[in-house]
């Protein structure tokens, strides 16, 4: 079954719960999205604070991926480049799929969904995005069409003695 996506959903405590469940259940599944493991929806709760900010200050606008049964399946979030210089091309973030959904291709159905509502904003060219090396999440990002633009070695710690590639990523929309 295919899941139901809605561009900057009305934010109710419902969508709020939802999806910091969701972030908090992809990190204990070993996700890469700002956390390790193992966290608690109050451990995530201030990095959504801080992305419901940006969305009403306009900066930053929510894709929610809903399952058959109406609860958050996947969701990313679509951040303006606030540079004078580079305001063609937006930032994708903490881009994440249910861990039970997982596998049935919803992940390739919300990287779609996010290029058809960047391709739907004025003025945007490209989508921009960082993964963890290490993950396995730049070769999907490159099977949806990705390219990796850079990547600076080692900047990511994960814990002592583990760190891990930052890869720069970017999905020209033309």
């Amino acid at each position: 079954m295919a899941l139901t996506f809605e561009l900057d959903p009305k934010i109710d405590r419902t969508l709020r719960d939802g999806i910091c469940t969701l972030w908090a259940d992809v990190s204990n599944a070993g996700g890469a999205v700002g956390f390790v493991p193992p966290v608690t929806g109050e451990d995530i709760r201030p990095a959504l604070v801080k992305h419901l900010v940006a969305m009403a200050e306009g900066r930053t606008r929510l894709l929610v991926g809903y399952d058959e049964e109406g609860a958050v399946a996947a969701s990313a979030f679509l951040t303006h480049n606030t540079h004078r210089l580079m305001t063609h091309w937006l930032w994708l973030y903490t881009v994440m799929v249910h861990p039970r959904h997982q596998g049935n291709g919803y992940g390739r159905e919300l990287m779609s969904a996010v290029a058809d509502a960047a391709r739907g904003i004025e003025g945007i060219e490209a989508v921009r995005l960082t993964c963890r090396g290490g993950t396995g999440a730049d070769r999907f990002y490159a099977s949806c069409g990705y390219k990796e633009v850079g990547r600076v070695p080692g900047a990511i710690r994960v814990a002592e003695g583990d760190d891990r590639d930052d890869i720069i990523m970017l999905l020209p929309l033309g």
